[in-house]
């Protein structure tokens, strides 16, 4: 099997084997323990390619580090991103499996009990011909985002190997945690040092992303009162009911599995509890900033309606903004898009543009002041145990981050 870039399928295999599965429950930075490890071995690999400054933040535990320029004049400073976490499904003992000169045809994951099938999953039929990494069908297999840490890697290491390339300097970083939504919450952009920067933590080829939900996180508890069922009437008070009166009470159009495009939902995404006591968790989405707070005072009307109803303050709800929408913050920055189109073009890639339906660290960060949008890493059928991915559009994701550097290298600062 030829590879364009030696050493990219390595690095991934030798990424996604290890376990960084972030912890949505964990107050702690990283949320797990297990991230370090990775952002660890980024760190040596950083230092033995000769990059500079290589350095994990303390406060943030995000690695970065700086491959200095060669130009004889001051380009924009480019900055590289990508996430190590995976997200919340196992991955634990990841096993990818290499499928090389794909045939059409489903693809077996490990003992045969889950199968890749182009029947259900049409994207296939897109990479005939091309060497696939699937997982065995037990786990997740972590090309979100590890693709894209790979194909950073890559092109570092290619710019290392070709010191004839002509480059501006080049930051790069790779965050924990961005699975759980707090992995950019403590960035540091001026540490950071670029001008600009690119998350590589999208899907198929071509993607280019730089409008994204804006984003909250709901959590509701109630609290009941719990008697024996002979004695109940008029006097349990029931919080699984409560929660289900809830749920019934928000437009039922509004879900996740009933929008597109656009449409923002309410997703209840965990209920757990009993008559005594019950815990709702709540996604809130919508790419239209005016929307998402009247879905955010929607719900707290809601909530104030049970209340009064219960004739006590038995439902609570705490309303946590995660991330906003990145077009409103790359608003005379569009120059930052449209360096990576004409990358992309040159190289006879197609730009795929469409409102994300979620989001990814550069929200954040372009809020701070850093524009940040999104491409694409390759990743397909992500966060499940049908998620693969392609070799070709990896290096092809290489080649993207080559000609960005390349196109920069003409400007000036």
């Amino acid at each position: 099997m030829a590879e364009k870039y030696p050493g990219l399928l390595d690095r991934f295999l030798s990424y996604v084997k290890v376990e960084t599965r972030s912890d949505p429950e964990s107050n702690t930075i990283p949320t797990s323990p297990k991230e370090l490890t990775l952002l660890k071995q980024l760190m040596a690999e950083l230092s033995a390619l000769g990059l500079s400054e290589v350095r994990m933040g303390k406060q943030n535990a995000i690695v970065m580090a700086t491959l200095p320029s060669n130009l004889d004049h001051e380009a924009p400073v480019m900055g590289l991103l990508a996430h190590v976490d995976t997200a919340d499904f196992n991955a634990a003992g990841v096993n990818p499996q290499i499928v090389q000169n794909y045939d059409g045809q489903p693809i077996q994951l490990g003992d045969g009990t889950y199968t890749l099938d182009p029947a259900e999953f049409p994207n296939l039929r897109n990479y005939l011909g091309q060497t696939l990494i699937t997982t065995d069908g037990t786990t997740l297999l972590g090309a979100d985002d590890k693709a894209g840490v790979a194909e950073i890697m890559t092109m570092l290491a290619y710019l290392v190997a070709h010191p004839e390339i002509k480059h501006g300097t080049i930051k790069v970083g790779f965050t924990p945690d961005e699975e759980t939504g707090t992995g950019a919450t403590h960035f540091d952009v001026t540490d950071f040092g670029a001008d600009f920067a690119y998350t590589v933590d999208g899907g198929p080829l071509g993607e280019l992303e730089y409008e994204t939900f804006n984003a909250a996180g709901a959590e509701i508890t109630i609290e009941g009162k719990d008697v024996h069922t002979a004695t109940a009437k008029g006097v349990m008070v029931n919080a699984l009911q409560i929660a289900m009166d809830l749920q019934t009470m928000l437009p039922a159009h509004d879900r996740p599995e009933k929008t597109t495009g656009r449409e923002g939902f309410f997703h209840l995404y965990q209920l757990d509890g009993t008559v005594d006591h019950a815990r709702m968790l709540y996604l809130i989405r919508d790419h239209d900033r005016q929307m998402f707070e009247a879905r955010k005072q929607a719900l707290q009307a809601v909530v104030t309606d049970l209340n009064e109803q219960l004739s006590s303050q038995r439902v609570t709800l705490q309303l946590t903004d995660q991330y906003y929408n990145l077009k409103d913050a790359l608003q005379g920055h569009m120059d930052v898009v449209e360096l990576a189109q004409t990358a992309m073009k040159e190289l006879a890639i197609e730009p795929v543009i469409y409102p994300v339906r979620g989001g990814t660290d550069g929200s954040t960060i372009s809020y701070m002041g850093l524009p940040t949008p999104n491409l694409f890493a390759g990743g397909e059928n992500m966060h499940a145990r049908f998620e693969y991915v392609s070799l070709q559009t990896m290096e092809k994701a290489v080649d993207v981050l080559l000609k960005m550097s390349e196109l920069n290298s003409q400007r000036t600062k």
